[in-house]
């Protein structure tokens, strides 16, 4: 049996890693890309690198924002959404929470939140709320909150999705946030799958409003499963990582997310997260831990993240 300090560990690393492993083969189709086991930090010589002047292991905008939340969780001993826009704001505008100071990458709609936080809108209505506003920048971000969280399901779920207003403010960017983390929970418990006890509390905690019934539901629909392509789109990025978490260990988990093409480091990011809850620290490839830049910037958290757990 993991113990929880493996299990916490594994699962800030794991998202850290995968979405650096993802990095360099982002915006690729999926017949663009070299065969599964040949997906590393550095693709094969003849492969045209995404994001080429980062240099290999260089985590990106998910694991940036992952840990301006980590670090607001624990800084403030709980979610404080002006906190957390600073902190993203910070990471915007100057590269903080990365290894090299420097952010190369953002996607649209939350670029377009951080413009109306910086116009002082508050971060409770800053994020877009549109339907085709529901890209994957809320859900890339929000593992934290389950690796820190000790409170009730209901607790989780209802702070799972107002993290998400500060970038993606639709229903059903903040609901694929709360079944996530109420998934990650289930990892955390020792499950080995998880998603359907997590789907069953997710339901019962939408049950009271029709509109988030039938959202939730939408989400969890089985047809979900065949338009996953690893895009951009939350529901697609959230049942992507759900393809990819049937394999049965941490590489493959992520190779496999990464395989899906486009997305590429968001959609490995999301399903590492979770593979290394369920793996455990030392599942993950040692040449990846060893490889993954900015130690100086995710340790410290990462060391208060655990002794805060007692593990």
């Amino acid at each position: 049996m993991l113990t929880l300090r493996e299990r916490l560990s594994g699962g800030l690393l794991g998202l850290l890693v995968g979405d650096a492993l993802g990095v360099p083969y982002e915006f690729h189709s999926r017949s663009a890309l070299p065969p599964s086991t040949e997906i590393a930090f550095t693709p094969p010589a003849k492969f045209r690198r995404s994001h080429s002047s980062v240099p290999p292991g260089t985590w990106s905008d998910d694991g940036a924002q992952a840990l301006c939340l980590l670090s607001t969780l624990l800084d403030r001993g709980g979610l404080d959404l002006w906190h957390f826009s600073e902190n993203v704001l910070r990471w915007y505008r100057d590269g903080d929470f990365t290894p090299d100071q420097r952010r190369f990458d953002c996607g649209l709609q939350t670029a377009a939140a951080f413009e109306c936080l910086e116009n002082g809108t508050p971060p409770d209505r800053s994020g877009p709320c549109e339907e085709e506003d529901n890209g994957n920048g809320s859900l890339m971000r929000v593992l934290p909150l389950a690796l820190w969280h000790s409170g009730s399901d209901a607790e989780l779920y209802a702070d799972a999705r107002c993290q998400s207003l500060v970038t993606h403010g639709h229903l059903r960017s903040q609901l694929c946030c709360a079944f996530y983390v109420l998934w990650a929970r289930q990892l955390l418990r020792g499950e080995r799958d998880g998603w359907d006890a997590a789907a069953e509390k997710l339901l019962a905690l939408t049950r009271s409003d029709g509109d988030f019934a039938r959202e939730a539901k939408f989400i969890l629909a089985a047809t979900n499963r065949n338009s996953a392509c690893g895009s951009g789109y939350v529901l697609n990025s959230l049942w992507s990582a759900r393809i990819a978490m049937d394999e049965s260990n941490y590489a493959a988990v992520v190779r496999t997310a990464v395989s899906f093409g486009n997305d590429t480091d968001t959609t490995a990011c999301i399903a590492g997260g979770l593979a290394g809850i369920r793996e455990g620290f030392h599942a993950i490839p040692e040449v990846w831990c060893r490889s993954l830049r900015g130690r100086s910037v995710y340790q410290p958290l990462l060391d208060r993240l655990l002794a805060g757990a007692g593990a």
